[in-house]
């Protein structure tokens, strides 16, 4: 018998840095009562990517204007609330302060779970088009652990901005990228449903997408910076809500 106690949730693409922080501060309050009502309310979060605009990680150092971000997490955990933060391709530089002070659990690639006896696939969404293999390249390197670590040794004031710099000339890139007149994601999520998958749920490209796909669903939740919103999943509806 199916058990809908628990809901999941589903955020990606909040890219939280991208503005100056007072511009920022209502999307910061929208993500706060998200997170108290999903401590409320119990469950799951999933993070798929890009939760901040630009994440680098340093021993000693937190990014000033992210920590009302990071306190609102630590709380969820406290409430007894898991976490599951899948890397995205502007917050890539994890190093273990997520995993190791709070208990989030990290992916570098994929999610795949079963959740109220649905098959749900969740990525971020780089590096899964075909034709973008310039794009394949710079992600191997610098998602290199070992270069992370050297980088590391920069101090924070100069290693941010030049972090901040790299996450722009990423959004260009992205944004000014001819992929064609195929959606490779829209492709890959083809492919995962015909695969078996009920669910399959991605980030990255900033258009919300909830499309039914033969079987399954392929959803695509946007970005903050034009739209807050979370998914939800409760085991008999999946919905996209705005906040």
């Amino acid at each position: 018998m199916k058990d809908n106690s628990t809901s999941y949730f589903f955020i990606s693409d909040l890219h939280f840095g991208f503005f100056e922080y007072e511009k920022e501060k209502p999307l910061i309050q929208k993500f706060e009562r998200l997170i108290d009502s999903i401590a409320d309310s119990g469950g799951e979060l999933f993070i798929l990517g890009d939760l901040f605009d630009y994440w680098f990680e340093y021993k000693t150092v937190i990014q000033k204007n992210s920590y009302r971000i990071i306190t609102k997490l630590e709380y969820l955990v406290e409430k007894g609330v898991k976490i599951s933060y899948l890397i995205g391709n502007h917050d890539f530089a994890h190093l273990g302060f997520f995993s190791d002070h709070f208990g989030i659990k990290m992916y570098d690639e994929k999610i795949v779970r079963d959740l109220h006896q649905k098959r749900f696939f969740m990525a971020h969404g780089d590096g899964l088009v075909t034709n973008d293999s310039g794009y394949k390249a710079l992600r191997s390197i610098v998602r290199n652990k070992s270069l992370q670590k050297i980088y590391s040794t920069i101090h924070p004031t100069f290693g941010i901005k030049l972090a901040k710099y790299f996450s722009k000339k990423s959004r260009y890139y992205t944004d000014n990228k001819n992929y064609g007149t195929i959606d490779g994601l829209f492709e890959f999520a083809h492919q995962k449903i015909n695969s078996g998958f009920d669910f399959v749920i991605l980030g990255h490209a900033h258009r919300r997408i909830f499309e039914k796909i033969d079987n399954g669903y392929y959803v695509n939740l946007g970005t903050w910076l034009n739209q807050p919103c979370c998914g939800i999943f409760d085991g008999d509806e999946f919905k996209i809500i705005d906040l």
